[in-house]
C-alpha cells in the first residue's frame, strides 16, 4: 500500500509529518505577527505586575505609586526608584465602603500588587518606600 506523502515528504502519521507539520503552523503564525506589526520587544507598561491601564501614578523621592483600572477592578503597585537592596515597602488599596487590601515588607523592586473590586466605586490608595510615602485622595469615582 501507498501511503501519501506530506509537504515534508514524511508519510501521513508519522512522527517526521506531524513535526513537519508543526513547523509549518509556527512559520505561518510569525508570519503573520511580523504582517500585523508586531514586534518581539514588549510595551514600557507591560512590564507591570497589574492588568489594566494605568490611571494614576504618584511619584515621590524615593520610587512611585501605580494605580490601575481594569472593567471591574483596580490594582496598585508600589515601585523603587532604584531597586536593588531590601528595603522597607507598603501598598494599599482600599475601596470605598471596604476593607483594604495590604501588602508590606521587605522588598527589593515593588510591593504588590494588591487588587479590588471597584465596579462603580471609589478608590484610595498609599505606598511606601524607606520611610517615604505618598497617597491618593479618593479617585475613580
Amino acid at each position: 500500500m501507498v501511503r501519501p506523502l506530506r509537504s515534508s515528504g514524511a508519510p501521513r502519521g508519522s512522527v517526521a509529518g506531524r513535526l513537519g507539520s508543526g513547523l509549518l503552523v509556527l512559520s505561518l503564525l510569525g508570519a503573520v505577527g511580523l504582517v500585523l506589526g508586531t514586534s518581539g520587544a514588549a510595551p514600557a507598561h507591560a512590564a507591570s505586575a497589574c492588568s489594566g491601564r494605568l490611571v494614576k501614578k504618584v511619584t515621590f523621592s524615593t520610587g512611585s505609586l501605580r494605580i490601575y483600572e481594569s472593567r471591574a477592578y483596580a490594582c496598585a503597585v508600589t515601585v523603587a526608584k532604584k531597586p536593588g537592596a531590601r528595603r522597607a515597602m507598603r501598598v494599599s488599596l482600599q475601596p470605598r465602603g471596604g476593607g483594604a487590601a495590604v501588602d508590606s515588607g521587605n522588598f527589593t523592586k515593588l510591593a504588590g500588587p494588591v487588587t479590588v473590586h471597584a465596579l462603580n466605586r471609589c478608590v484610595r490608595a498609599s505606598g511606601s518606600v524607606a520611610g517615604v510615602s505618598a497617597s491618593t485622595g479618593w479617585i475613580l469615582c
